[in-house]
């Protein structure tokens, strides 16, 4: 029996589009910042794959700047500026802020001045959307970019981050998003380039494989593709909740990503959830990447109000284009046989 991969939301597959750019763009030797035959070469390239990323993100009117990935764009975007934002965001973007505004149990956020904030627009864990206000200081538009259908320019955003792996694209390339007219100071120093905004030779490589991905993704999008992931994770969650047992499932009260479903069950922890159905053969999370290696509680739980321990409790299925409803069939299969077991444990 195949090993089904349900953890998207992390690192979805390289696509081939991705791979086949990058190993084009590793024929290119040349220096973009080398004014050579060689060098103009790289600009090119590098330029052309700029402006497919800004297509693919509706952002004709804004500048895009490369970086190592969303952590290192939310950095440059939100550094030194003390703007507001909720429990929710992910630990890249409250480093950088105060963590004040308020989430409802639905995993909404309200926005008393969005000059003076920033806010996601989807949630990693519980797939939870937002409807941004206009003029928002900042959004981290990661965990959206290329599962759900927008335009940067249309948003009424400041700045955005996004990242190449949540959509199929290489790991360790992302962008910082500006709007015409913002501008952010050099974190990274020593070299002119990104237009002085990002010293360091441009991964040209990474870069034109996230530009590839990204358009890939879009034509995804214009295929239906969301509204047929959102059948499937319907069709998940009617399984689940069917079945005998508490469970619950965090932010269904509002819009979600098409591809992510949370679920929790009381006292059951996470983590055990996890290696239960990673020795069953499928690949699933207990929250953010970057935190789920850790024992603790879902800040993002923490933050919509569920108490204490049960904020440890949540289990996140993420899939996309590949997967079957054969293959969340099984998974169901496999995860209420093994809730079934804890709960014979339970005496219950």
């Amino acid at each position: 029996m195949k090993r089904v991969y349900l953890d998207w939301n992390a690192t979805a597959p390289l696509r081939p589009e991705a791979r086949a750019a990058m190993a084009d763009a590793l024929e290119v030797t040349g220096n973009p910042s080398s004014v050579h035959a060689e060098g103009r070469a790289a600009k090119m390239l590098l330029e052309r794959s700029r402006e497919q990323l800004a297509e693919a993100l509706g952002a004709a009117q804004a500048d895009i700047v490369f970086t190592s990935g969303a952590t290192e764009a939310a950095a440059l975007a939100l550094s030194g500026r003390g703007l507001a934002c909720a429990g929710i965001e992910h630990d890249c973007v409250r480093a950088w802020c105060d963590e004040t505004l308020v989430t409802g149990p639905d995993g909404q956020v309200a926005v008393p001045d969005p000059a003076r904030a920033t806010l996601q627009l989807a949630n990693s864990e519980t797939g939870v959307m937002q409807t941004l206000p206009q003029g928002l200081a900042a959004s981290d538009l990661t965990q959206g970019f290329g599962k759900i259908p927008f335009a940067f320019d249309w948003l009424g955003i400041r700045a955005g981050m996004v990242s190449a792996h949540k959509l199929g694209g290489p790991r360790g390339i992302g962008a910082l998003v500006l709007a015409a007219g913002e501008d952010r100071e050099a974190l990274l120093r020593g070299g002119g380039q990104e237009s002085g905004r990002r010293a360091g030779t441009e991964n040209l490589a990474a870069i034109a494989g996230f530009a590839a991905a990204a358009a890939a993704a879009q034509r995804d999008l214009a295929g239906g593709m969301a509204e047929r992931l959102a059948e499937m994770r319907d069709h998940l969650l009617d399984r689940l909740e069917n079945a005998e047992g508490i469970t619950m499932f965090p932010g269904r009260e509002s819009p979600r990503l098409p591809q992510t479903l949370s679920i929790l069950t009381p006292g059951w922890k996470g983590e055990t959830q996890v290696m239960q159905m990673d020795l069953a053969g499928f690949a699933v999370s207990a929250g953010s990447a970057c935190s789920s290696g850790k024992v603790r509680e879902s800040g993002v739980l923490r933050a919509m109000g569920v108490a204490g321990p049960d904020a440890g409790c949540a289990l996140r299925v993420s899939f996309g284009g590949t997967t079957t409803l054969e293959d969340l069939d099984r998974f169901a299969d496999a995860w209420l046989a093994a809730r079934a077991r804890w709960q014979g444990k339970q005496g219950r």
